[in-house]
């Protein structure tokens, strides 16, 4: 053997050696990421603290030029203010039954629409795949009249069910699983399980469940936002006596001359809970979306 011949593998060695040492090396931020990221921190906070700067001013104060660049003192008087004249408690709980409701159905039946679509071969998916995504570029508004026409023939009008019902699954959320689960589920597991003898049901439950989990978090969070924050809809089908939030807040911008602090402590109310919600899952939500990254 001779000398080059020993040299190769050595020198291969030590490449190795240095790819697992770079492997697993821990990157760190610059100064100038630093900055970028403080800046866009402050750029996208900057909406939430001047509501709360205008919840807790009085609204002679924000008529004045210039507008107030700090805190006041009037943010629980507002804060009740908005409270009591938008009967907040009422439609707290009305959102959260609504929202949660829609975000539970919307990402299982998504989940199960985009097994279908993506792992199951039947007659004319592809046709019905194109035929869900073209729902997406409907506008709402459209569905606006014969909808409510639909709530009004089974006597719901002004009930929860009346705002659940339309938005149970959405061509979204089935799209987006589909287009998860097309990479991250490899159809040999599916089909190993079938030889294990497993049911159709055992196999979502065991095999398509815990893959699609980092897109279901991410699916869920962003259908309770929306579902949270619909407004088109809820101020047709529901009216001040059974409102959500949403409708619960357009009570405040009535009136001859409307207080604008108070509707600010309003809004600033109708955002606590999904900010409380980002902070509760918002860890489990991104580890779960490194999660699906690494395994893709």
């Amino acid at each position: 053997m001779t000398t080059t011949e020993l040299t190769l593998p050595r020198e291969a060695g030590r490449r190795r050696g240095r790819g697992r040492m770079g492997a697993g090396k821990q990157l760190h931020a610059g100064p100038v990421t630093y900055l970028v990221l403080t800046v866009f921190a402050l750029v996208s906070l900057a909406p939430l603290v001047w509501t709360a700067i205008a919840a807790s001013r009085t609204d002679r104060r924000l008529a004045q030029t210039p507008p107030p660049l700090w805190f006041g003192g009037n943010l629980f008087k507002n804060l009740q203010a908005a409270w009591d004249q938008a009967g907040l408690g009422t439609a707290m709980l009305n959102s959260v039954i609504v929202a949660g409701t829609i975000t539970v159905s919307t990402v299982l039946f998504s989940t199960l629409a985009g097994f279908a679509f993506a792992k199951l071969r039947f007659r004319f998916s592809s046709v019905l795949l194109l035929l869900t995504i073209g729902t997406m570029m409907i506008p709402p508004q459209l569905a606006v009249v014969p909808l409510y026409l639909w709530m009004s023939d089974l006597g719901w009008s002004n009930q929860l069910q009346t705002v659940i019902l339309p938005s149970l699954v959405t061509a979204f959320g089935t799209f987006f699983m589909r287009q998860y689960l097309v990479q991250a589920l490899p159809t040999e597991l599916i089909e190993a399980a079938r030889v294990d003898g497993a049911s159709s049901l055992r196999i979502v439950w065991h095999v398509v469940f815990p893959a699609a989990r980092p897109a279901m978090a991410v699916l869920g969070l962003l259908t309770f936002v929306f579902a949270w924050n619909d407004f088109l809809w809820p101020i047709i089908a529901l009216t001040q006596q059974n409102p959500t939030v949403q409708v619960a807040l357009n009570s405040l911008g009535t009136g001859y001359v409307p207080d604008q602090a108070v509707i600010m402590a309003g809004a600033l109310l109708g955002t606590l809970p999904l900010l409380v919600a980002f902070l509760l899952f918002g860890k489990q939500i991104v580890g779960g979306i490194m999660q699906g990254a690494i395994k893709g």
